[in-house]
């Protein structure tokens, strides 16, 4: 009986599958479930608050959420037709500017050589989720914007160590920010504005991948956050308001730049109670120095070493062009070694505050950020001692009667060539354009370099030319009259071959500055010394205060 009872357990199992499983689809195809209404109920979206819409749906547009900012579909369309030629744009620019970031490291720690081995932004372009138009006195246009982007990005870095090279790779870009786009100043030229300022409000929520070699080093426990928060912090220090990145739409010939006014004189006193960022001993700290709307470098003081409380009496001298909207920025790190130097606090001043003239000292609570919602400023950060002064320029002198009379001509000639000699002035050196330069290859880049005093400046390179446009403008703030002095002027190319950079002269000029100072402006063409044809432009200004 064992052995039937088992075959016919056998025969049912095989017989009874198939036969349960025709009978429930059989079931599921013709008998409806009771506890499914036919009917949805839609709920309209006014029933939820704002904290339940962010539990329903977190990624919800900013104009949902706030009805000051407005819905920019159009211009979203305009960016992702556009996004094409802006990959480009701004791949050249992140290019140009990393190659002077690189050649700082090239020689050092048995590194050889830094370039990008790819570098493209990919196909999907960034979306604005909401747009805010601020009012402003100024004669400028202010835009507030959320800002998110999730790009495919394709960045290579490739470093060559010793006989090695490292391939760093950036993946799966994600950013979401708080920008602010400025329009300034309005000028009766199209597009009606000369530059564009770009800034952030608060701190970007940045999100990426980082191989190494093809091995996902973000996978590292406690590396993936550290990494992060440090992107985040130092993309913040750059471009946080009031800081910005300005892109120049017109260049000066329009006359939408503005010219100096004046000079403003910063005395760092001393400083008090700053943090310390150091685990075994104290912060060594130093302050920088800048003037927004401003590309110049900013200025620096001298690093105290171990010191909380340090005192500098350090005099800066900064060009002023709009004492209405510039502010002074003073940020203040601590020195490190080896590394990235610790942020210890910043604060700004606007200008308009000053009376011309008047010497004012202050002090500064110093803040982690200008965002009132930044929850690091209930943190103490010390305090900063300054004095500042604005002196303007004098009107322009060059303005006196009675010529034909030899007695007053040379009274009014004698007061005004003491103006002219005495005390702090501003030497503007513009230079223009150049033509007929070339060098030994029909490929020449030239550019234009400034030496003054053994301060080197240098004008963009314009690639492929031989009548090259500048239109850039350097000023030298000098206590007296550079009677003694000559300024050289050389126009360079630079070209790359083989992996290695060759310069080459195609030309160069000196000027006697006291013909400058005596004229006050001189705006000539010059024949460039060993050079066959070549003639350089420039405009030179000396302007006292």
């Amino acid at each position: 009986m064992g052995f039937v009872d088992s075959l016919l357990g056998v025969v049912g199992f095989g017989i009874g599958i198939p036969i349960g499983i025709v009978v429930g689809f059989l079931v599921f195809i013709y008998f409806e479930p009771r506890d499914v209404k036919k009917e949805l109920v839609a709920q309209s979206v006014n029933g939820f608050d704002s904290n339940s819409l962010v539990d329903i749906v977190p990624k919800l547009p900013l104009w949902v959420m706030s009805p000051d900012y407005e819905r920019v579909d159009w211009l979203n369309k305009i960016i992702l037709d556009a996004w094409p030629y802006f990959d480009k744009a701004a791949c050249g620019i992140i290019k140009s500017m990393a190659e002077a970031i690189f050649a700082e490291y090239i020689g050092q720690f048995q590194i050889k050589s830094v370039h990008f081995e790819r570098l493209t932004l990919g196909s999907l372009p960034p979306k604005i989720h909401g747009l805010k138009p601020q009012e402003s006195n100024e004669n400028e246009l202010v835009l507030d914007l959320a800002l998110r982007w999730a790009g495919d990005a394709d960045i290579v870095l490739a470093i060559r160590f010793l006989s090695l090279q490292l391939a760093i790779q950036v993946v799966d870009i994600q950013i979401s920010a708080a920008a602010r786009i400025i329009l300034r100043p309005f000028v009766p030229t199209f597009p009606c504005f000369s530059s564009i300022a770009v800034s952030l409000m608060e701190k970007p929520k940045i999100d990426f991948g980082l191989q190494i070699m093809g091995g996902d080093i973000m996978s590292i426990p406690g590396v993936y956050q550290i990494i992060q928060e440090v992107v985040a912090r130092q993309v913040a220090k750059l471009y946080l308001w009031p800081q910005t990145y300005e892109i120049d739409i017109l260049d000066s010939s329009i006359g939408a730049t503005k010219k100096p006014v004046g000079i403003l004189h910063v005395k760092v006193v001393r400083a008090h109670n700053l943090l310390n960022m150091d685990f075994l001993s104290t912060s060594d700290p130093y302050v920088k120095l800048s003037l927004s709307g401003e590309r110049l470098p900013a200025k620096k003081t001298t690093v105290k070493m171990n010191n909380l409380n340090p005192e500098w009496y350090e005099d800066f001298k900064l060009t002023v062009k709009d004492p209405d909207s510039q502010v002074l920025q003073l940020q203040l790190y601590d020195w490190e070694k080896v590394g990235a130097h610790d942020y210890l606090g910043m604060q700004v001043v606007p200008l308009n505050t000053l009376t011309a003239y008047e010497k004012k000292e202050i002090t500064l609570d110093l803040q982690n950020s200008m965002d009132p919602n930044d929850h690091h400023n209930k943190k103490p950060h010390g305090q900063i001692t300054l004095e500042m002064t604005f002196v303007p320029f004098l009107e322009d002198s060059k303005k006196f009667s009675g010529s034909s009379d030899s007695s007053g001509n040379g009274s009014s000639r004698n007061g005004h060539e003491s103006m002219l000699l005495s005390g702090t002035g501003l030497l503007l050196v513009n230079v223009v354009e150049a033509k007929d330069v070339e060098g030994k290859t029909n490929q020449s880049n030239p550019y234009a370099a400034v030496l003054f005093r053994g301060d080197r400046r240098r004008t963009k390179a314009v690639k492929k030319t031989r009548n090259p446009y500048w239109n850039e403008e350097f000023q030298f703030v000098l206590d007296e009259a550079p009677v003694k002095d000559f300024i050289h002027i050389e126009v360079m190319s630079k070209r790359r071959r083989m992996g290695l950079i060759f310069k080459e002269s195609l030309g160069y000029v000196e000027i006697n500055l006291a013909d400058v100072v005596d004229n006050e402006h001189i705006n000539e063409k010059y024949h460039l010394i060993e050079s066959r044809d070549g003639i350089i432009h420039l405009d030179i200004r000396w302007k006292v205060i």
